[in-house]
């Protein structure tokens, strides 16, 4: 090892292979990772630090138990370093592995009588990884056979289709946790006395001011009576706060100002105020509206 990797390629080698797998396994955005994490790469350059001094007092130990030795210890030490590691049992049993033809001193006993202008054939075995995979290969088409042929498996698009349909109940199952996801069709009335508190809290920060603090109404509707200019209920109240009202005269769309969840609150709290009765009520507008159960019209493009 020491004498085809010396001390100035392994330790470079070893520095790279560490920043190398830095890199690979933590994920650090668009910046290096040995940048980002400081206190990692200041480890790593200490380890890599006493790797480097173990290998300069290895050599230092060698050179100097080199000079303290005679001439027929040194001829011994070269005499093992020359020998042939191709000769170890370990790399006689890989190379037996990859590969199990004759060596070159003995391809006359496999040589065929096939001559193709001085360009002779060997009766070679097969490699035995090679036969190994076959076989391999053969096993796995008897199983896939058997498993999507016999026993009728799911193939690429049942497999497809499963994995869709899983895909879309998990989505469901986090739309319904997801407040903010959404609209004026999934929206739902809110009757939570907390969830109340909240609407009302952003109904006098961001509606008072044209429908007045209790709804009775200003430069807005009144919002306590039957009637409604755009139609009532939730998702039609939803869609009014998010979309705003009618052009040129109607309120601004709140969806840039408000979360969905914040609008889905505040729809809640003004519906809780039906029939609260204020003190100086401005004039109806619009059409008396029926709760959804009884009628359902079509969600209003535009606002109260």
């Amino acid at each position: 090892m020491k004498k085809y990797f010396p001390v100035y390629v392994r330790a470079p080698l070893i520095f790279a292979i560490i920043f190398a797998a830095l890199e690979f396994f933590i994920d650090s955005g668009d910046r290096p990772a040995f940048i980002k994490y400081p206190e990692v790469s200041l480890f790593l350059f200490i380890v890599v630090f006493i790797l480097i001094a173990i290998e300069i007092m290895v050599a230092a130990v060698d050179k100097v138990t080199n000079a303290l030795m005679n001439e027929e210890q040194k001829a011994r030490l070269a005499a093992a370093d020359e020998t042939d590691f191709t000769q170890s049992a370990w790399f006689i049993k890989l190379r037996g592995f990859f590969i199990k033809g004759k060596s070159i001193e003995e391809e006359g006993t496999v040589l065929m009588n096939h001559d193709y202008d001085g360009i002779h054939e060997l009766d070679n075995v097969l490699p035995p990884w090679w036969v190994k995979l076959f076989y391999v290969t053969i096993l796995f088409a008897a199983v896939y056979l058997v498993r999507f042929h016999i026993m009728d498996g799911d193939d690429q698009k049942a497999e497809f289709d499963t994995e869709m349909e899983e895909a879309r109940i998990a989505v469901e199952e986090y739309r319904k946790t997801a407040k903010d996801l959404i609209d004026a069709n999934t929206v739902t009335l809110l009757t939570d006395a907390g969830e109340l508190a909240e609407g009302k809290k952003i109904f006098e920060t961001n509606c008072a001011a044209c429908h007045r603090a209790d709804a009775g109404g200003a430069i807005g509707p009144n919002l306590t009576d039957e009637h409604w200019i755009l139609g009532g209920g939730i998702k039609n109240v939803f869609h009014t706060i998010t979309e705003g009202g009618r052009d040129g005269k109607g309120m601004v769309p709140w969806k840039g100002t408000l979360k969905p969840s914040e609008i889905q609150k505040v729809a809640s709290y003004v519906i809780s105020l039906q029939g609260s009765n204020p003190k100086d009520p401005k004039a109806p507008d619009g059409e008396v509206w029926k709760d959804e159960t009884t009628k359902a019209p079509e969600v209003a493009a535009n606002s109260k």
